[in-house]
């Protein structure tokens, strides 16, 4: 009864969206039916009656339109939901099948040039994970794909840090204002073994951050309540018996890809995003700034314990230990393994894929953005 009513209400709002007036609108709702926004009681009743409000103004406020479900959506394995455009995802994985389904749907239009292609809006009812899944397929669809979707992020994860806003109302008001489409930067991983490339859109980063990330996945079940929380209180404690942090050699490139900075440390983490202001880990407020990379320097024991917190905030910046810069891509090599974290997916990275680099993408992933 929870999907469906959630699957009804969205249809209400997006039968009545001023989204690409112009065009015919098919949408899919990708949910991730175990993302806390549906599991945990008082998250649903907050987001149900968010969603309730919002169908009303939608109605309110503008006529019905040309829209329905995408066809993907109908043929799924839900037909009541299908019918509503929403898909629930069954396993990891199964987002990005999904979108590919999608990705397909829309190339067997006929191309602009000869006739009225549908819009599609894709909305994402997950965490990161499920985010990241869809936004990796269509990252690489061809580019008409694209021109023809939007994306949606709604904050019905555990982890929220990729949605596009942190409160549900903030994310449906995109879709019930005047809104343009945007095109948004990804981030990319390569290495000089060949790995990859490991994409991410919210924020890429090596160290003990990462480390973090992935003894929160694999725990993720075993412990009640924030277990990110609870791993990074752990690692300031664990870290540098589990993996050495060595001299690691820094180079960093502007928008030209002219180097303008570079430094060898001990790096405990090297944080770079899609843009300044991003946060990670449930609100960590690791990019604080407009500044897109964060390096921190190996510190004592002690002084880990003490500035943890800081981090939380965003108040690390002002630390000595803190450098932040904007940089289009950032070429690190080292001595020693070190885990690399794509939005909460966990790589190992070893000597041989050294050296390593994070760039940003060139624009591809279309947004929803107020004008």
């Amino acid at each position: 009864m929870k999907f469906e009513e959630f699957g009804a209400l969205l249809r209400e709002i997006c039968s009545h969206t001023p989204l690409a007036s112009g065009q015919s609108l098919l949408w899919t709702v990708i949910a991730n039916p175990n993302a806390g926004g549906f599991t945990i009681s008082a998250r649903w009743k907050k987001h149900r009656a968010i969603l309730k409000a919002y169908a009303e103004k939608a109605a309110d406020n503008f006529p019905k339109r040309k829209a329905g479900p995408s066809r993907t959506a109908g043929e799924g394995p839900g037909r009541e939901l299908g019918q509503m455009g929403l898909i629930l995802t069954e396993a990891p994985g199964h987002a990005g099948k999904i979108a590919g389904a999608l990705i397909e749907e829309i190339l067997s239009f006929p191309d602009h040039s000869a006739g009225d292609v549908p819009f599609h809006l894709i909305i994402i009812a997950g965490g990161d994970g499920t985010s990241l899944e869809v936004l990796t397929a269509l990252y690489h669809a061809p580019a008409r794909v694209r021109s023809h979707t939007a994306i949606l992020r709604l904050p019905m994860g555990t982890g929220n840090d990729g949605a596009d806003a942190w409160e549900l109302d903030k994310a449906l008001d995109l879709l019930i204002h005047p809104v343009a489409v945007d095109y948004a930067r990804g981030l990319r991983l390569t290495t000089a073994a060949g790995r990859g490339p490991f994409l991410a859109f919210n924020i890429l980063s090596v160290g003990l951050d990462a480390f973090v990330t992935h003894m929160t996945n694999k725990m993720k079940g075993k412990f009640p309540g924030d277990s990110y929380k609870l791993w990074v209180d752990i690692a300031s404690l664990l870290y540098d018996r589990l993996y050495k942090v060595g001299p690691m050699e820094v180079r960093a490139f502007d928008n030209s890809l002219r180097e303008f900075r570079s430094f060898q440390e001990r790096i405990l983490l090297l944080a770079v995003g899609a843009t300044g202001r991003r946060t990670y880990g449930s609100r960590k407020h690791i990019l604080p700034d407009d500044r897109n990379v964060c390096a921190v320097r190996q510190m004592p024991l002690l002084r880990k314990v003490a500035l943890k917190g800081l981090f939380t905030t965003g108040e690390h910046i002002d630390k000595p230990e803190s450098q932040l810069f904007n940089a289009r891509r950032v070429e690190f090599r080292g001595e020693e393994p070190i885990l690399a974290q794509m939005d909460g997916e966990t790589v190992l990275l070893q000597r041989e894929d050294y050296p390593a680099a994070i760039e940003l993408t060139e624009p591809a992933i279309p947004v929803l953005k107020r004008i």
